[in-house]
């Protein structure tokens, strides 16, 4: 991808690749990032698991507007956007560094909507045989439901919540 990350557009779809040449018939493991500590140690979960497998990992990031933002100026939106660029920048970073240090074959997405709608499209979309998510830390998820309940009740596929 050129150019540098404040040109790039935060709500737009990408889909990167890093590491070794993949193999198609390898097993596929989703995993969702999002930059909480874990999600992060669902994303080095989901890469050890890889590496021990010989699999491939996609890796999500989901973006989304905070509810807060919608409601505001559009300072506040500038802002988010700013944010959510600077954060996919970083993450795409660490993923290609871990992706060539492991020798794991990785692919990025970069995807906009909600966490959940869209890790299940990717799960399905991919064919992926496990999804790694991070648990929620969110106290109203206990009521609402978290992602990773959502998915687990989906029941399309196995998958791992990481404390």
């Amino acid at each position: 991808m050129s150019g540098s990350a404040a040109e790039l557009n935060a709500f737009e779809s990408t889909v990167e690749r890093f590491g070794p040449r993949r193999d198609p018939s390898a097993r596929a493991i989703l995993v969702g990032v999002d930059g909480s500590d874990t999600a992060m140690r669902a994303a080095a979960f989901a890469f050890g698991m890889a590496r021990r497998q010989g699999g491939r990992l996609i890796v999500a990031f989901v973006a989304s507007h905070s509810a807060l933002a919608a409601l505001g100026p559009a300072v506040a939106a500038a802002v988010e956007h700013d944010a959510i660029v600077k954060l996919y920048a970083e993450l795409r970073e660490q993923m290609r560094s871990a992706a060539e240090e492991l020798a794991v074959p990785v692919t990025f997405l970069k995807t906009f909507g909600d966490p959940y709608t869209t890790l299940r499209d990717a799960a399905d979309r991919c064919q992926v045989d496990t999804v790694v998510v991070g648990a929620s830390q969110k106290a109203g998820h206990r009521f609402a439901g978290s992602v990773a309940t959502k998915l687990i009740r989906a029941g399309h596929w196995p998958v791992l919540v990481v404390p």
